[in-house]
Parts: structure tokens; C-alpha cells; sequence
């Protein structure tokens, strides 16, 4: 099979993707299965069929082990490991997860040094993105994301990883609106600002174990999912949206209270530059957008 161009950047998908030894999954109990997967959005990125595995049946079991592996040690750290029961009640019983995974009997030697493979299961999973329906009408919840490259030196990793196998996701599960949540200053934000325009749900949320959390919502655009290899700028975005006077200042709370303030007065709604993020550093400030007045 085929991987389209614009993926070359991603040599490991180039090389083991068209052999068929990588390819993506989607970990789903049977009444969760998607109709019509990947049929709302135009993309030819993922010619090949996914692998399907079934949480409910308990010889997949291996399987789950390898992804709460990956999982409990990419956010371990930051003390969001996720507990089991959470994965269960309100991951796999609501929603889906999918990835990534590579035949286990292919797997290089950086990879098992690293992860929990089991010479038993055919595949070993390397990412996972889950994902949970809402009760607004095509919404989904982003609900964790993490890849093996959290646990490998940077010469082993596997460029793009992460972005894709949210990418998959959200087009496989024919999604229109995703909501996600990560923490001011976190590399994670520089990845979710390319699947849509970023509008900021909210910029201080203390209901949420960590209050300096920004709650983003994206109009899925695969037309802008380019720009993650090709860093180009996003010109439409300059064209839609203007500059404020605002700002979001990672090191500072209150220029988080600040601008939740002004959502919870209606003042909204605003919006974050992918390019502007991909250009500055982590703990830089953000200018604050909000839609061009049409005259």
C-alpha cells in the first residue's frame, strides 16, 4: 500500500507502513464500532484496514497491558497516570482508543528495550489516542494521547507519531468538533493547535486537578493537518482572525483568571496561533485572537 508523500517526513511510516508491519488499531468494544469510518473527512493518509481488538474479550487482554504501560509512564511523572477503573468507565465503555502498533516479531531493539512486548501477541501497540462521544451532536473529547517516543532517545523516535495517531482518530471516528484539555506550557499544545483553529473553552479551569489548565475546542481541518510536516505558516488563520490585546503568560495565574473572565462575561470567543506557538517557547507569552469584524 501507498503512504501519500506529504508523510515522508515520517520514515518509519513510509518504510514500515507500506509493508504492513506498522499499522493502525482501534481498541473499541463491538457496540462502539464506528459506521462509515473515515467518511466525513477527505484524506488519503490511512489506506490500510486498522487492526481491531475488543477490550471485552479477555484473550485481548495483553493488549491493554501494553497500553496502560505506555500510558502510566508517559504521565506518570506528572502524577495523571490513569487509573484503571477511568480507562474502563469512561474510556472503553463510552468510547475508543486508537493508535498505533507494530507485529511484535518486528519490533527493533530500541523498541523492546522500552516497552512490554509479549512475543505471544501478534501486535505491540506504540501510541494511544482516546477518544470520547459527547452528548453535543458530532462532538468528541480528546481525552488522553501519548507514543513511545515519551520513553526513547531522540534518535529512535518515530517523528509524528503522536500527531497521527490523534489524526487517525479523528478522522476514522468521523469527527466534526473535538475538546481536549492540557496545561499552559506543555509541549502537548504545540501538537493540538494543528487539527483546526484553537478556540480557548477555558483559560483557568480549578475544577480540573490542575487549574492552570486550558480547556481548546478545534473545528476539525484536515485541510490545515499539512502544515504539522511542512511548518508552513497558516495564512488563512491571519485572514480569519485578529490580533487582541491580550495575552495568555504561562508563568502567570492571574492572566489566566484574567482571560476566563472575559469568556464567562460572553466577551468571546478566542482563539491561540498554531504558528505563533510553534515559533515561540513553551513558557513565552500567547497573543489572544478573536474573529476579523466583517465590515
Amino acid at each position: 500500500m501507498k503512504i501519500p508523500e506529504i508523510l515522508k517526513k515520517a520514515d518509519w511510516y513510509q518504510k514500515w507502513g507500506e509493508s504492513g508491519d506498522i499499522r493502525p488499531y482501534v481498541y473499541v468494544r463491538p457496540d462502539n464500532k464506528i459506521q462509515n469510518p473515515g467518511s466525513l473527512h477527505r484524506l488519503d493518509w490511512f489506506p490500510m484496514a486498522p487492526i481491531c481488538k475488543n477490550p471485552l474479550d479477555t484473550a485481548e487482554l495483553n493488549f491493554a497491558e501494553q497500553i496502560y504501560d505506555i500510558e502510566g509512564r508517559a504521565f506518570g511523572p506528572a502524577n495523571m497516570a490513569m487509573p484503571r477503573w477511568v480507562f474502563y468507565d469512561c474510556a472503553i465503555i463510552p468510547g475508543f482508543v486508537a493508535g498505533f502498533a507494530m507485529k511484535t516479531e518486528k519490533l527493533p531493539p530500541a523498541l523492546k528495550k522500552v516497552l512490554r512486548s509479549d512475543l505471544y501477541c501478534d501486535w505491540t501497540p506504540l501510541s494511544l489516542f482516546i477518544i470520547i462521544p459527547t452528548m453535543a451532536e458530532g462532538q468528541w473529547v480528546a481525552h488522553n494521547l501519548c507514543a513511545v517516543n515519551s520513553l526513547l532517545p531522540s534518535e529512535d523516535r518515530f517523528y509524528g507519531l503522536g500527531f497521527l495517531s490523534k489524526a487517525f482518530g479523528l478522522w476514522y471516528a468521523n469527527v466534526e468538533s473535538c475538546l481536549g484539555m492540557t496545561q499552559w506550557g506543555s509541549p502537548a499544545l504545540k501538537l493540538h493547535t494543528h487539527y483546526g483553529n484553537l478556540e480557548v473553552v477555558t483559560a483557568y479551569t480549578p475544577v480540573h486537578s490542575h487549574a492552570k489548565t486550558i480547556t481548546y475546542r478545534v473545528a476539525v481541518n484536515t485541510a490545515a493537518w499539512e502544515k504539522f510536516f511542512t511548518r508552513e505558516q497558516d495564512s488563512e488563520f491571519q485572514k480569519q482572525y485578529a490580533p487582541t490585546s491580550l495575552i495568555i503568560d504561562p508563568k502567570s495565574e492571574q492572566s489566566m483568571k484574567d482571560l476566563h473572565a472575559r469568556i464567562q462575561k460572553g466577551e468571546g470567543p478566542f482563539y491561540l496561533s498554531a504558528t505563533e506557538i510553534g515559533e515561540k517557547n513553551l513558557m513565552d507569552a500567547l497573543t489572544i485572537y478573536q474573529p476579523q469584524r466583517v465590515s
